[in-house]
């Protein structure tokens, strides 16, 4: 049933309106949408923490329209600019957001009442201070359809932004990069470590075989939360010492190791003492864009070499941490050649591993793209 929109429901600053009605998922996914863009939110985050107390159904619209909506966002700012006869490069943010809902709504999903799109999107935009752009909200999802559409060029198609799909290019060859790209488009399949109980992409969890832990090894698992990789680790027989910067995050790690708060660019408080050193490190996420697909439109080519010195400075002090004849195994969950090989570059590596989506791997399953370099110390 349609609830009454209010100033606890749809942020603004400006006057709410009095007796919008519009459905619960629209309002959650809208308010979503909006911290996400104005915010930093994370999509998956703020779904699992705001719609713990919706009925299912509701739930589930939520974060199809939410997902939908930040995977194929740059098909759907090209339909604004088609139904609305030419670029439209300042929409205020409550604005656009509520277009790209209509819009993904009308086109892209079969059992959306065509009525409760236009209308309860058009109240959206009303509801979040923009009664002046509600006029030409209307007008231009009353011309949204299910025609087909020759996309200019294939970023838009892909929903990709134009400079990682050209770096891809170059990187991976023109085929390699079509897949990365349209696996992006694709709902995530959830897996689950049998091993620790945890949900945990496929992808993920062959990481920690390649430090060939064996039991009672002493190891380190640096930058640890929320704790996938540390639980992998315990299941294994490791006595692991689990270390991340956030204590908030450092909680989610399980009990069974010893947690450390410790910033890891900084030179860490342990010796040579370690069989395995674990480097999962912070990293832009391109290997995850399926599952966070708001971070296509975040990053910029200048992060990377932010991620690479901070990497490189996480790596140099991990491996100081290593016993003499141990291993280190650096991680991340990026697919860049500046987070990945220019890191490791230098050491003494054993192995490494790339891991693409959208390409066939060992194990038959589609999940997230990783690296990862065996170093021998």
């Amino acid at each position: 049933m349609p609830v009454l929109c209010s100033s606890q429901v749809i942020t603004s600053s400006k006057p709410q309106s009095a007796a919008v009605k519009v459905a619960p998922a629209r309002q959650l996914a809208y308010r979503i949408l909006l911290r996400v863009a104005t915010a930093g939110g994370y999509a998956s985050d703020l779904l699992l923490s705001e719609c713990a107390g919706l009925p299912a159904r509701d739930a589930a619209l939520t974060e199809i329209i939410v997902f939908g909506c930040l995977r194929l966002q740059s098909q759907i700012d090209y339909l604004i600019d088609r139904y609305s006869g030419r670029p439209q490069p300042k929409l205020d943010p409550e604005v656009r957001i509520a277009l790209r809902m209509g819009i993904f709504q009308l086109r892209y999903l079969d059992r959306i009442p065509r009525y409760a799109a236009v209308s309860e999107s058009v109240e959206l935009v009303k509801c979040a201070g923009k009664r002046s752009a509600a006029g030409f909200a209307n007008a231009v999802l009353r011309k949204a359809n299910r025609d087909p559409v020759t996309w200019p060029d294939f970023s838009i198609e892909a929903s990709v932004p134009t400079w990682l799909w050209q770096k891809w290019q170059t990187q991976f060859g023109l085929d390699a990069a079509r897949a990365i790209a349209l696996a992006a488009l694709e709902q995530p399949v959830a897996h689950f470590n049998e091993s620790t109980g945890r949900q945990q992409d496929i992808g993920a969890q062959s990481i920690v075989p390649l430090l060939g832990v064996e039991p009672g090894m002493n190891v380190l698992d640096l930058c640890a939360a929320p704790g996938n990789k540390t639980a992998q680790l315990l299941a294994l027989g490791a006595l692991v010492t689990a270390c991340d910067r956030s204590p908030v995050r450092l909680a989610a790690v399980p009990s069974a190791a010893r947690r450390v708060v410790l910033e890891a660019t900084r030179p860490l408080p342990f010796g040579p003492v370690f069989d395995r050193v674990l480097v999962d490190a912070p990293c832009s996420g391109t290997g995850t864009l399926a599952r966070n697909p708001e971070i296509k439109w975040r990053l910029q080519m200048q992060d990377l070499s932010r991620f690479h010195n901070m990497q490189r400075q996480i790596l140099t002090h991990a491996l100081m941490a290593v016993k003499p004849g141990g291993k280190l195994v650096y991680a991340t969950c990026s697919l860049e050649r500046e987070e990945n090989e220019d890191v490791v570059s230098g050491t003494a590596i054993e192995k490494t591993h790339l891991r693409l989506p959208g390409r066939d791997h060992p194990e038959g399953e589609q999940g997230d793209g990783f690296f990862a370099a065996v170093i021998e110390c």
